[in-house]
């Protein structure tokens, strides 16, 4: 496998891609671990089904028609938890259905499906071109710049967004930022693992991460470790056993989350 890294551009570019992923993974997989919005990161990558369907149909990039779904869905998700209630959770469900509905009438409406279609749904990242990167890198600079220029606002109010709050700290910008953030990983990890399997690369590193540290910085960086361990040995799976990628990468991801768990509780218990 690593004779043959040097030999194929697909297993490359694949490999850039777990970095990239596990990149994006430390941070955004983080932050919204720590204000438990791992159901509205769901919605978020459902939701892009829909945009997905629509690229093909419109005959423009499908990655560009996730993003724009994506963005859209975060600010109406955003609009609706600022003003509180009960309806959250509802909308996440209703644009959760709606984006997966709309993706499927659009390819519908197509003389043929797409035969790269599952390659969105389920990730390929065998199939990641220097195009991907590129978008994949400029998403992660992006990403990276807005949590590194603000991270003293952002430790505020993952923490304690009250005090954040009286502090003048700007909580609604944050929030709304933070879901714009949600939907670009998720338009960068498609690739990887896909729209329906997303929720779990976004989850586990960070999951696992917090068994082995507390502050943030620490989560961070290990839960990056921990993703791009996970997607190498997807690759490999993959690679050696023909087995769907985004498949391979979640396996691995919860057979050591649940391995940290039960370490965990043993070690409680003794």
């Amino acid at each position: 496998m690593l004779k043959a890294v040097f030999q194929y551009d697909f297993l490359r570019n694949a490999l850039i891609a777990s970095l990239l992923s596990a990149v994006i993974c430390g941070i955004i997989g983080v932050i919204t671990s720590q204000k438990k919005l791992l159901m509205m990161t769901g919605g978020i990558a459902h939701t892009a089904y829909g945009g997905v369907g629509l690229g093909y149909l419109l005959g423009f990039e499908p990655t560009l028609g996730a993003g724009i779904f994506a963005v859209a869905s975060a600010f109406i998700i955003g609009a609706v938890r600022k003003k509180g209630g009960v309806h959250t959770d509802i909308v996440i469900a209703m644009l959760w259905s709606l984006g997966m509905a709309l993706g499927i009438a659009f390819t519908g409406l197509m003389p043929a499906y797409p035969p790269d279609m599952n390659a969105y749904l389920f990730g390929n990242i065998l199939t990641v071109t220097k195009k991907d990167l590129y978008a994949m890198a400029a998403l992660t600079a992006v990403i990276l710049l807005a949590v590194v220029m603000f991270y003293n606002d952002w430790l505020a109010f993952l923490f304690d967004s009250g005090f954040s709050r009286v502090s003048g700290i700007k909580t609604g910008v944050l929030e709304y930022l933070l879901l714009v953030l949600v939907a670009l990983s998720i338009v960068e990890l498609i690739r990887v693992v896909g729209i329906i399997l997303v929720i779990a690369l976004l989850s586990a590193p960070a999951a696992t991460a917090a068994f082995f540290a507390k502050s943030l910085k620490g989560q961070m960086l290990i839960a990056g470790i921990f993703c791009f361990g996970f997607c190498f040995t997807g690759l490999l799976i993959s690679y050696n056993l023909s087995i769907a990628s985004g498949a391979a990468i979640v396996f691995a991801a919860a057979a050591v989350y649940f391995t940290a768990l039960l370490f965990s509780k043993l070690r409680k218990n003794s």
